[in-house]
């Protein structure tokens, strides 16, 4: 039983490694199009706006919290914000509206 546990974290741990570790060997050395790296710098902005959007929909108890939260990271990042800037700024502002309101 436990080696079972200790070869299924292993497997784990190769799977995960495998896609971080392929790009670096397969683009070493290349330059990407310009394109491609205007898409990429976008993921992590995608991935939190999948992450976040349904919760400002579903949201229980005040709609203007999601509704506030979300117009301030979107503003932040469309300035061209760090993805951390753009969350710490929408944490603020919704910092202050819950301390007013």
């Amino acid at each position: 039983m436990h080696s079972e546990m200790v070869w299924m974290i292993i497997g784990m741990a190769v799977v995960t490694y495998i896609p971080r570790m392929l790009p670096f060997v397969l683009f070493k050395g290349k330059e990407l199009p310009a394109f491609l790296q205007g898409v990429l710098k976008n993921v992590p902005y995608a991935t939190l706006g999948a992450l976040i959007f349904p919760g400002i929909l579903f949201i229980q108890e005040d709609i203007w919290y999601g509704l506030l939260g979300a117009a301030a990271a979107f503003i932040a990042a469309f300035l061209g914000a760090n993805v951390i800037v753009v969350v710490l700024g929408s944490i603020t502002v919704l910092s202050i509206y819950s301390f007013f309101f």
